[in-house]
């Protein structure tokens, strides 16, 4: 708005100057009136520039207008004169006519371009979005085809090595009875008791990533689920001094969810989270009620964090950083998670620390209170 006005204004100023130029000079000088009479010509030329066919015409009128009483009284009585202005009058119309509309067509032009470009660059992002929707769903994929696997190489490991499992452990129970502690051979069958149990332990985690029980949903308050996470880890906690706090919301959310998975995918973050802190750190547990409908649990550690490249493949069934570690832990959290509708999210900083995010919905009918 205030650039059209600045325009309207130095385009009469324009006129207003070059008019009285010809109002004011003698006539006898007339090959500067021959130049005035030229310059009318750079405000029609700018008007038509600047606003098209319209201004192109309304301008040339008006120094029509403004020039003719010149003409008729001051040169007034010489016909051959008075022809040569009243032309001239005649191709000030037509050039602001025709520049205004030449103008106008390219003023038209940019602006179909300018929509084809917006256009263009629209499309690049759809298309940038289903390029990255599709990357998600190749991976998705991927993981349901080693799930699919692993269902397989559950069904042989339950039959094939649960059994002979127990009967394992049931003999070396028995042959610990027959030595004292101190013994090395005691020693050697606890190692065995333990390592078997470990094993016990790497086979249920197959069954549960690939085989999931039926999920028994039911109304669940995540203060409660949580508080029942702190009272299982303590010890662990104050056995790696580590301090662990919970922060819960005011008014508790309460979600429909299977509190036993629940609890199984909290409790493999929590052990994670403390196993990664050092002596002295803190691992804290907050959650927030959003307002799209969602509660945010948050888990954060002060710990040594998680480089970019391992970052990407956290959730990878087998993957591990951990000599022990079966690789299947936070694979299981997240399945648990996803299978409630909600998400599961980690971002950490080497040296700084890691924060595990898992949002999960709320029911309508417990939205509305918020508890």
């Amino acid at each position: 708005m205030t650039t059209t006005i600045t325009r309207i204004l130095a385009l009469a100023g324009c006129i207003i100057g070059i008019s009285l130029l010809h109002y004011l000079t003698p006539l006898h000088l007339h090959y500067l009136h021959d130049i005035f009479q030229r310059l009318y010509y750079l405000p029609i030329i700018l008007a038509a520039f600047w606003f098209g066919l319209r201004g192109g015409l309304c301008c040339s009128l008006i120094v029509s207008i403004v020039y003719a009483p010149h003409i008729l009284f001051q040169w007034g009585g010489h016909l051959t004169m008075e022809m040569e202005k009243y032309m001239e009058i005649l191709i000030y119309n037509t050039v602001g006519g025709i520049t205004g509309l030449l103008s106008q067509r390219e003023q038209e032009r940019s602006v179909e371009l300018q929509k084809t470009a917006t256009g263009l660059k629209e499309s690049y992002r759809k298309l940038q979005h289903q390029s990255e929707q599709i990357i998600v769903i190749e991976e998705q994929l991927r993981r349901a085809e080693k799930l699919s696997t692993l269902g397989e190489m559950a069904a042989v490991l339950a039959h094939e090595i649960r059994n002979p499992l127990g009967s394992i452990r049931g003999t070396a129970e028995i042959l610990k009875d027959d030595y004292q502690p101190g013994d090395p051979k005691y020693e050697f069958i606890e190692i065995q008791i333990k390592e078997t149990e470990r094993l016990n332990r790497v086979v249920g985690d197959f069954l549960h990533m690939a085989r999931p029980p039926q999920a028994d949903m039911q109304p669940c308050p995540v203060t409660k689920e949580l508080d029942t996470i702190i009272t299982l880890v303590s010890n662990e906690a104050k056995d790696r001094q580590v301090n662990l706090i919970l922060q819960p919301q005011p008014l508790p959310a309460v979600i429909i969810a299977d509190g036993e998975k629940l609890r199984q995918a909290f409790l493999n973050i929590v052990i994670n989270a403390l196993q990664a802190t050092p002596k002295g750190g803190s691992v804290t547990i907050s959650t927030t009620v959003l307002e799209n409908g969602f509660c945010e649990i948050s888990f954060r550690d002060t710990g040594t964090g998680i480089e970019a490249d391992t970052l990407e493949k956290i959730f990878e069934p087998f993957f591990t950083t951990k000599p022990e570690g079966t690789g299947l832990g936070l694979a299981i959290s997240k399945k648990i998670i996803e299978s409630h509708n909600g998400k599961l999210m980690i971002e950490s900083e080497h040296g700084l620390g890691t924060t595990v995010t898992v949002r999960l919905p709320i029911p309508d009918t417990t939205h509305g209170g918020k508890g």
